[in-house]
């Protein structure tokens, strides 16, 4: 019955980071719709910036970012040269009394950065933006990168949280997506960065890649629990050859099926939460004490291009190639070819390829479908207090939905639209239900648990 459950939802979906989600960006929304969007931000608004530096030193056969892989240190050179030319237009742009309460360093491999580059480019951020005493600054590391330098350079740019790919460490499993990365290799960086001052750390665990069994996500569960992470992001490999070539290098009959994807995934859960975490939206874990646990708890988390997060701030700004950012209007993405992005910024211009401006049913559909995202429900009456009759229809959808859904992931009590602890699971499947422009483009998602 569990089986028939499984292969009748868990078909392909969006993860519903934003909505409209990016496939149906477009050029329409240009770098002179940025530039009046950012010109429209008032003094006392808060910003989060995403700085994305697009490359590694090796190539994870598994990953979905935007990367390429060098050995040679010359391409990041020229790139944060670049970086800096976009950070200054920006910057000239935005009015100075806005805050920022928020900065993510994400690739690719951030830490790669020799350690004056990662403080010259901190230091001209905050030279160039006013930022919060207390803004979290947050850097997804790759254990590989990091020596003592490099520690200190995180301790000077204030890193606040880490974040560290692990993946598996299964050595079968690790050769097969070509990512080597030992235990004790792993544990040292997190001893360093806590050795620093850092207080909150987040592991990447992957569920679904080949050759993974229950028994092996365990047995990597239990070295990461034996860490303490403040947070646990247990996410389904995403396999997407069509958009990611080198995803092609991954035997695809090694790969769990769609039952064992989902029951690895169930048993991880069951095992991280039995360690104490709390369980959180699709694929986050944290400690009772961590601040995404606790807006979780008190309803105030949120969902954006990083996934789950506590950051509230009014708009996030993305630097870098083929970043995405989030603007009250709408959103925008920077183009995505490293050599395109430099020609632009260079240039002195905004490097916007695409985005889009949001109508008001598409804020609407936004909020409803975050909310299931991150609390598995929104009630009526919270949709009609926020946008009034504009909610109308998708009240009537989810009443419709809740009517007629069979296999009972959902249900309708009070006035309240809500997921099933049966139906939790298939979240993505159910938010989709919600997403009228779905089945009008030809983009390919990957499952949905």
């Amino acid at each position: 019955m569990q089986k028939v459950l499984v292969q009748r939802h868990a078909g392909p979906a969006p993860r519903y980071t934003s909505y409209p989600t990016a496939p149906h960006f477009h050029d329409g929304v240009d770098s002179a719709t940025y530039g009046r969007w950012l010109r429209a931000l008032k003094p006392g608004q808060t910003l989060s910036l995403y700085v994305h530096i697009p490359y590694c030193d090796r190539l994870c056969w598994f990953c979905g970012c935007t990367t390429k892989q060098t050995l040679r240190y010359e391409p990041l050179t020229t790139y944060l040269a670049a970086l800096r030319h976009e950070i200054d237009t920006v910057a000239e742009l935005v009015d100075p009394g806005c805050r920022v309460t928020a900065l993510h360093w994400g690739g690719g491999s951030p830490t790669m950065l020799k350690p004056e580059d990662m403080i010259a480019l901190s230091d001209l951020l905050r030279n160039r933006f006013d930022f919060d005493p207390d803004a979290e600054i947050s850097v997804e590391m790759d254990p590989n990168d990091l020596d003592g330098p490099r520690y200190d350079a995180l301790a000077e740019i204030g890193l606040t949280r880490a974040s560290i790919g692990v993946q598996d460490f299964d050595e079968k499993v690790q050769k097969a997506i070509n990512r080597l990365q030992s235990f004790e290799q792993t544990k040292e960086v997190i001893d360093q960065v806590r050795a620093r001052g850092v207080k909150s750390v987040n592991c990447d665990v992957l569920y679904g890649l080949p050759y993974q069994t229950r028994e092996s996500v365990h047995r990597t569960l239990e070295q990461v629990l034996s860490f303490s992470p403040d947070r646990i992001a247990l996410f389904g490999y995403a396999h997407v050859p069509w958009m990611k070539t080198h995803q092609k290098m991954i035997p695809e009959d090694a790969l769990p099926d769609v039952t064992e994807r989902f029951a690895q995934m169930n048993h991880a859960a069951a095992q991280v939460t039995t360690a104490g975490y709390a369980a959180i939206g699709i694929d986050h874990f944290a400690l009772p004490t961590d601040s995404l646990a606790i807006a979780a708890a008190t309803g105030t988390m949120r969902r954006n291009f990083q996934g789950y997060t506590v950051d509230t701030a009014d708009a996030l700004i993305g630097l870098g190639a083929s970043s995405i950012g989030q603007m009250p209007q709408g959103y925008v993405q920077n183009v995505p070819a490293t050599a395109e992005y430099q020609r632009r910024v260079t240039e002195g211009r905004l490097a916007t390829e695409r985005g889009f401006e949001l109508a008001r049913e598409d804020r609407v559909r936004a909020r409803a479908i975050e909310l299931l995202m991150c609390d598995f429900a929104f009630s009526f009456a919270g949709m009609t207090s926020e946008f009034g009759p504009d909610a109308n229809a998708i009240i009537e959808e989810a009443t419709s939905l809740a009517e007629s859904e069979a296999d009972g992931l959902v249900e309708l009590r009070n006035g309240v639209f809500r997921l099933t602890e049966k139906g939790r699971p298939f979240v993505r499947s159910i938010a989709s239900a919600f997403d009228t422009y779905l089945q009008t483009g030809k983009a390919r998602h990957s499952l949905a648990v």
